[in-house]
């Protein structure tokens, strides 16, 4: 599905319209710049996804004040989470996020946080993406199977896996990885998934489970190949590589590209960045870009976010009771 340009612009100015003059509970738009927040460093998934999205906006004049990327990364999203979870007065209109699983396990780690991922105001599943083991392409392991015996090769703690923050994603795949095959792999918390790609990339460490966005370039460079993938089926970006459930395994593991508002968000607000959002999914470079990145997942927005958070936050429970973290 594409999307002319001339057409995309139309119907986003149709549909921001009619939100606007549907009637009081739609009459509402930004009044100031937007504070675009990502719960992670430069140049990682979370951060590439919203500068797309603030580009999109802008190209398309979706709205009269400018959406203002802001990276957040500190305390694996923490920084981000109370910075959200504290706006006051007219803030809480003008402040949203781009989110990670990190969402579910930051609060559940760190519960002097005092947040509540459940409260905050559901804006837009963009899409959920997806995660693939990764080496170098001097390592001489093309295989799950000849990985595994690296791993051993090097002792307990010898291997190195990078991963972004600490009790992530990437740390809970690596759990995965320990645990299925017996290693005892040391993971490497970094600030985003740019670095872990590059450490990965440099030698730093010897393998990550990135998303295909993080990893894409230097997989082009044919600098690190993925040798196995944790979805259902084969990525068609590395037809190659194999899924772990293909290999006697069967564990898929997504990661949620959302955006979320603030708590307490007025439901104008809410309803008008949902608008907006929609129109941005229908987009050609947002539809370019799931496929160029391997995302997967359609939109959700409300009630039906709400509930996709509530069987994630518990499926993310009971990871982290698994390796001890809560």
């Amino acid at each position: 599905m594409t999307i002319n340009k001339t057409v995309l612009a139309a119907s986003a100015a149709v549909a921001l319209s009619a939100a606007l003059v549907a009637g009081p509970a739609a009459a509402w738009e930004p009044k100031k710049p937007v504070d675009f927040v990502i719960m992670a460093g430069k140049g990682g998934g979370a951060d590439k996804m919203a500068r797309l999205l603030q580009s999109v906006i802008d190209k398309y004049d979706l709205s009269s004040k400018p959406f203002v990327p802001v990276n957040k990364p500190g305390g694996s999203g923490a920084e981000a989470l109370v910075h959200l979870n504290k706006t006051k007065g007219l803030a809480k209109d003008h402040t949203i996020m781009v989110t990670l699983n990190s969402f579910y396990t930051t609060p559940m780690r760190q519960p002097n946080l005092k947040v509540d991922p459940l409260t905050f105001t559901p804006i837009a599943r963009m899409a959920e993406d997806t995660f693939c083991l990764w080496v170098h392409k001097d390592s001489g392991v093309k295989t799950v199977d000849e990985y595994v015996a690296a791993v051993k090769a090097k002792g307990d703690g010898g291997w190195l896996m990078g991963g972004t923050g600490k009790a992530s994603e990437d740390n809970l795949l690596t759990n995965f990885l320990n645990r299925t095959y017996d290693l005892k792999i040391k993971y490497i918390p970094f600030k985003g998934g740019g670095g872990v790609a590059k450490a990965l990339a440099g030698g730093n460490v010897h393998s990550s489970v990135n998303n295909p966005s993080e990893a894409l370039g230097f997989y082009e460079a044919g600098t690190v190949l993925p040798i196995a993938c944790f979805t259902p089926e084969r990525i068609g970006l590395f037809p190659d590589a194999p899924t772990f459930k293909e290999l006697g395994n069967d564990y898929s593991y997504f990661m949620q590209r959302s955006v979320v508002g603030a708590p307490g968000m007025s439901a104008e607000a809410a309803k008008w960045y949902q608008n907006l959002f929609q129109t941005v999914f229908t987009s050609d470079e947002w539809i370019d870009y799931r496929k160029k990145k391997a995302l997967q997942g359609e939109y959700l927005t409300g009630k039906g976010l709400q509930e996709y958070w509530k069987v994630e936050n518990d499926r993310h429970m009971k990871m982290l009771k698994e390796i001890g973290e809560i």
